[in-house]
């Protein structure tokens, strides 16, 4: 009874336009990451998949990956498709895009039309382009998702129109692939193995972020893209005692470590945690601390960070 009327006492509060604070909200929008997921494509570890969102001015700007869950988290998170002026795919293992459909066909209760820029890596290794994945669940033809093929044009059912730019993740420069109302993203190729695969670096005038993708950390221009970013996040999603294959694909925790301290970020958040990974967490982050002196935080979902 008494929790039952609690929460009446909680529905009046809100009736008479008291704002009850969310837990799954950031209380700080200026300029913050908001991690919607930060598991990794395992189904019972209760976190979603990959996927960031990018707080700019109180508005969700960027988003970066759309992996399981990410649908759910987004409408937990407060944010609005509106709002969104870019989505960058880092690449095209299903835990970083398999949401995507879903959270365009939310686009249909648009107020109004909207125009989405988007930027993923060019094909390799068996892996399509940003184009060709677009293709391949969006072509009117024969798509996956045909039905909400006005995507391309801005015509039709849904008020969204996207535009799509194909990045050379072989390239050992940034490419820019986002600039408007004072933010600026760009997007250099990191080694995932040899999947095709992109960070991202947002700045604003009040500082930068950078989200890396996974990563075995072997690319030394990484270091310059991410260098003094207020916030960096990387994946910890094996641990030291990983087999090859998987540190061919991921960066052990040493490595991690030795890239925050070239990198010097203000702080380190850490994501992409699951199976051995997850037990082992607090074991990896203490190998990470031996290299990287600041603040390191191990992210959950819908956890916000804000750059001060």
């Amino acid at each position: 009874m008494k929790i039952r009327m609690l929460a009446l006492s909680l529905m009046l509060a809100s009736g008479t336009g008291v704002t009850l604070a969310s837990p799954t909200q950031c209380e700080n929008k200026s300029f913050s990451l908001q991690l919607l997921g930060s598991g990794g494509p395992i189904s019972d570890d209760g976190r979603a998949s990959s996927a960031s969102l990018i707080w700019w001015k109180n508005k969700p700007v960027a988003m970066i990956d759309a992996g399981g869950g990410a649908f759910l988290r987004f409408g937990q998170s407060g944010a609005r498709l509106e709002d969104v002026g870019f989505i960058g795919l880092t690449h095209f293992h299903t835990d970083h895009v398999s949401d995507l459909p879903a959270l365009f066909k939310g686009s249909y209760f648009f107020s109004s039309p909207r125009a989405i820029e988007m930027s993923g890596p060019t094909s390799g290794a068996g892996f399509p382009s940003l184009s060709g994945f677009m293709n391949a669940q969006f072509n009117a033809k024969n798509g996956a998702y045909a039905y909400l093929s006005g995507i391309y044009s801005g015509q039709g059912d849904i008020p969204l129109k996207v535009s799509l730019s194909n990045v050379d993740y072989r390239k050992t420069t940034p490419t820019k692939v986002y600039e408007k109302d004072g933010v600026s993203i760009s997007a250099l190729g990191i080694p995932h193995g040899n999947v095709p695969c992109l960070a991202y670096r947002i700045d604003t005038k009040d500082g930068s972020i950078v989200v890396s993708a996974d990563q075995n950390g072997s690319n030394p221009h990484f270091l310059d893209f991410a260098k003094n970013a207020d916030i960096l996040v990387m994946p910890l999603a094996i641990d030291e005692q990983a087999d090859p294959s998987s540190a061919f694909l991921h960066a052990k925790p040493s490595a991690v470590g030795r890239i925050a301290a070239a990198v010097k970020p203000k702080q380190l958040v850490l994501n992409h945690f699951m199976g051995k990974g997850l037990r082992l967490k607090e074991q990896s982050i203490s190998i990470v601390r031996r290299y990287y002196k600041g603040p390191i935080y191990a992210s959950r979902d819908l956890s916000c960070f804000p750059v001060h």
